[in-house]
């Protein structure tokens, strides 16, 4: 009995159903364009095979463990956070004994998409197919096939991007381009710890960042110049975007002069939270004008309360699950940055969000009209089937299909990535079927449309 139904996810109306089912196999197997993520680098430069399961689908993926560890599994019982896991097949049948926990879920869909598509499995994971899930794996672990190399081409992936820090060396990214592989693996441009104060290494970051850039950021020109020769260097490894992390979506356009000010508070360790804020507002501006120079798409992802959970901070330090989604305002907040460059169509910045309550009031007005604004896909707790259709129901009206830029699987885990672009497929597919049953659209504007989703809408917004 097969893990998965070939009709999951499609209407279930059979008239609609056997729509999308037409629409689905027109995209189901293009490539795979995935322009933001967390895949480790490392990973494509070494080639070596994943040591075992739980290193593969229970270390990496927070959508596992913090569901499980709501549930009263610790962390150290999941051996999260070790470098090399003592006990993995002890890890795995604690996985297993609570997979009845995911039922439902997105993270269910995604880990029976893997457990059957790549490794044939077909009896659902519990305390008593453990083993037998556990050493099935671990055979499949053994074989060439599933070196990350092998299993990039497998999944027809295009170009995957990872996000690193503008003090990241790169060095693996070279590694790659000069083994001569032929794999596209690129860096996007994350320059947080060196533009949020608030974060505690920040005055050593921002150092740092001019040691390894050879300018003096102990000056506001400085530090700028700094920071546009770090994405210079990013481009030669073949970024073609930035990533921006801050918790509010707020923009500023301040004087030469204040900007310099602002500065020398923040670096002197003297600022303020609220001065703080208005430095990141006025950096989000910054890279904006750098994006202008030098062609990177802005990726903007404001909305979560990182950390939330303090004790599982201070032991594992961050992206351990417990980041939470906060309100956010974006019609004023953005006023100073597009009042500076939203007409401008040379520049490309995405807007993505966990506050949902804006698609509709503010997201898709301002993409539906500013040349330089696009909205990104369902982020992260959104990243559903359900998330997927509230997008759709309320960005299409006012922002239309062609203001979204396709889908982002946003992952640290790899095996994910063809299961989560699978169910956005799927869910473009029922939604497009919607609209041609009810008289909307014709059939091959859906066909077009469902290829753009798919593939077109993200390689033009990332210039890929």
């Amino acid at each position: 009995m097969a893990l998965l139904n070939e009709d999951r996810l499609f209407p279930a109306e059979e008239k609609v159903r056997t729509i999308a089912r037409r629409l689905y196999a027109e995209i189901r197997n293009l490539p795979i364009v995935s322009p933001h993520g967390h895949t480790q680098a490392e990973w494509f430069a070494r080639n070596e095979p994943f040591p075992d399961p739980v290193a593969l689908f229970v270390q990496p993926d927070h959508y596992v463990f913090r569901m499980l560890y709501s549930q009263g599994v610790s962390l150290e019982d999941l051996e999260i956070g070790r470098t090399q896991i003592a006990e993995p097949r002890k890890v795995w049948r604690t996985f297993a004994s609570h997979y009845h926990l995911f039922r439902g879920t997105p993270t269910r869909l995604w880990l029976d998409f893997a457990f059957q598509e790549l490794f044939g499995l077909d009896e659902r994971l519990s305390t008593s197919t453990a083993d037998h899930y556990y050493e099935t794996i671990e055979r499949g672990l053994a074989t060439a096939e599933f070196l990350p190399r092998a299993l990039y081409d497998r999944f027809r992936i295009e170009v995957l991007a990872t996000t690193d820090s503008p003090l990241d060396s790169l060095a693996n990214h070279a590694a790659i381009r000069d083994s001569g592989w032929a794999g596209r693996i690129v860096p996007a441009f994350r320059p947080d710890p060196v533009v949020d104060p608030s974060l505690p290494d920040f005055r050593k970051n921002v150092q740092a960042l001019g040691e390894i850039a050879g300018e003096d950021t102990a000056t506001w020109p400085g530090y700028l110049s700094a920071l546009a020769a770090r994405r210079q260097f990013f481009k030669t490894l073949g970024a073609v975007s930035t990533d921006h992390g801050h918790p509010t979506a707020q923009t500023a356009d301040l004087s030469e002069a204040e900007a310099a000010r602002l500065f020398e508070l923040v670096v002197a360790g003297t600022a303020d939270a609220a001065q703080e804020e208005l430095f990141r507002a006025q950096m989000l501006t910054e890279m904006a004008r750098m994006s202008l120079d030098d062609g990177l798409v802005m990726q903007i992802h404001p909305g979560s309360a990182r950390n939330h959970n303090q004790q599982i901070f201070a032991r594992y330090g961050s992206n351990m699950g417990s980041d939470i989604p906060a309100p956010i305002n974006f019609v004023e907040a953005l006023r100073p940055l597009l009042a500076r460059f939203g007409n401008e169509p040379r520049l490309t910045i995405i807007l993505f969000t966990l506050d949902e309550s804006t698609y509709s009031r503010e997201l898709a007005p301002l993409a539906g009209h500013y040349p330089c604004l696009r909205l990104g896909p369902p982020w992260w707790f959104h990243d559903s089937p359900e998330g997927m259709k509230r997008f759709h129901a309320q960005v299409l009206e006012t922002g239309g299909f062609y203001n979204t830029v396709g889908f982002n699987d946003d992952t640290r885990a790899l095996l994910s990535i063809p299961a989560r672009h699978d169910v956005a497929r799927r869910m473009d597919a029922g939604f497009l079927a919607r609209l041609v049953a009810g008289q909307r659209i014709d059939e091959d504007e859906a066909v077009e449309l469902a290829r753009e989703l798919t593939y077109g809408l993200v390689k033009k917004a990332y210039r890929l």
